[in-house]
């Protein structure tokens, strides 16, 4: 099967790529460095002849709902277009927990992107995931006040960014329809992994903890943004993630 990862250059979307290339299937991947503008749609459509099945995990640096509803619409547009006018059978999609809950600042941009999706030509899965475990190396490197590291208050259930890749092949390979929700094992807090993980990086300085503002960081604190208790369970903990990548963190 021919499969096309669009932001497959990132974190999650290298995964993706490298997923699915063992199991068989050829990739392409889509990305301003393979000659592919997702935003202007440039080389979508040349990307896309013969392929069977788009996983869309693009992304964007922004906590801006303007910035970020108008990234993901931009792409999703570009690829659904594209998508039905060379015959794509199944388009896949990243999304997060409580984005439907909490549309606000960079979520509103994610609600925006499933809301196209659900009108698609094509048939179409999203698979919805908590925050995954490297999220804690971001918020140690990009929550900062001068040399002040700080760690956001947050109750998560996160999960191994590479069983949510696993995860969007298998989607990639089903007739499944619809929503799908995957979470971690169990319920952590953020502030508990910036911590930790700052400690097995070798940082002995003080952490302290913020609440983020406005309603987006009230959803993060009183568990809107926890998984349903149908959703999916991966099998790594933040533990067993930590000890793993420790040597490389």
């Amino acid at each position: 099967m021919k499969i096309a990862v669009a932001g497959g250059t990132g974190l999650i979307g290298a995964m993706v790529a490298a997923e699915a290339r063992a199991r068989g299937h050829d990739v392409v991947v889509m990305a301003r460095s393979t000659g592919v503008d997702l935003v202007a749609g440039t080389g979508v459509a040349d990307a896309l002849t013969g392929t069977d099945v788009v996983i869309d995990v693009t992304n964007v640096s922004t906590l801006k709902a303007d910035a970020a509803t108008a990234f993901f619409s931009a792409v999703t547009r570009s690829l659904l277009e594209a998508e039905h006018a060379a015959g794509v059978a199944r388009h896949v999609a990243l999304s997060i927990v409580g984005v439907d809950r909490a549309p606000h600042d960079y979520y509103a941009g994610k609600r925006a992107q499933e809301l196209l999706v659900e009108k698609a030509p094509v048939a179409w899965t999203i698979l919805r995931a908590t925050q995954f475990h490297e999220f804690a190396p971001q918020m140690y490197a990009a929550a900062k006040a001068g040399p002040l590291h700080l760690a956001p208050r947050m109750r998560t259930q996160p999960i191994a960014a590479r069983e949510v890749a696993a995860r969007l092949v298998d989607l990639a390979e089903s007739p499944a329809r619809g929503y799908v929700e995957i979470a971690g094992p169990r319920e952590e807090s953020l502030v508990d992994m910036v911590r930790r993980f700052a400690r097995a990086s070798g940082h002995r300085g003080w952490i302290p903890s913020i609440p983020l503002p406005g309603p987006l960081g009230r959803a993060q604190r009183d568990g809107t943004l926890l998984p349903g208790p149908d959703a999916e369970r991966g099998s790594e903990t933040f533990t067993a993630w930590l000890a793993r990548t420790a040597p490389s963190a």
